[in-house]
């Protein structure tokens, strides 16, 4: 059976993202350089993520962080949310997309607006505008002065609102 490939978008990986990490097609939308960029970071190939950025944006990259990224996240799926531009015929293009992933136990979700420029007949990765996350309570916050709910009768401050501070 054929490797899926991590881009979801139904392929196998031979067929869809790894003709152009290895550098035998190029992508021909934005979308499709979108895809295969975190591709790229499931498949740990750094050297395609910076090869795909626009020159301004890779003198921005921190390679060893980005390698880090790469390789101590488990990559759980991409989701394309919307596309806007980025055809064959277009020159810029802008790509939302959620990318989640597991590292250190806990699973993120790296929400982004990715902007692309053709040049050269060659898409290439701009810049990203990182989607800001409301995080929600799932309890209801303990005031400092009230009291702790592991029992002890004491002021959540001067219990477990102590150690969670140190």
């Amino acid at each position: 059976m054929l490797k899926p490939c991590p881009c979801g978008s139904g392929l196998s990986y031979d067929a869809c993202c790894e003709p152009y990490i290895l550098g035998l097609k190029r992508p021909t939308t934005a979308e499709a350089l979108m895809r295969s960029r975190y591709t790229a970071y499931v498949e740990h190939s750094i050297i395609y993520i910076l090869d795909t950025c626009s020159k301004d944006s890779k003198d921005a990259i921190d390679v060893k962080q980005t390698r880090d990224w790469s390789e101590k996240s488990q990559w759980l799926g991409l989701k394309i949310l919307s596309c806007t531009q980025g055809g064959p015929e277009d020159t810029e293009g802008l790509v939302e997309f959620e990318a989640t992933y597991e590292r250190d136990g806990f699973k993120d979700i790296h929400h982004e607006k990715a902007r692309f420029k053709k040049q050269e007949d060659r898409w290439f990765y701009t810049e990203g505008e990182i989607v800001p996350k409301t995080i929600i309570r799932s309890t209801p916050k303990i005031g400092r002065n009230e009291a702790c709910p592991c029992g002890s009768r004491k002021k959540y401050k001067h219990c477990c609102g102590a150690v969670a501070k140190s």
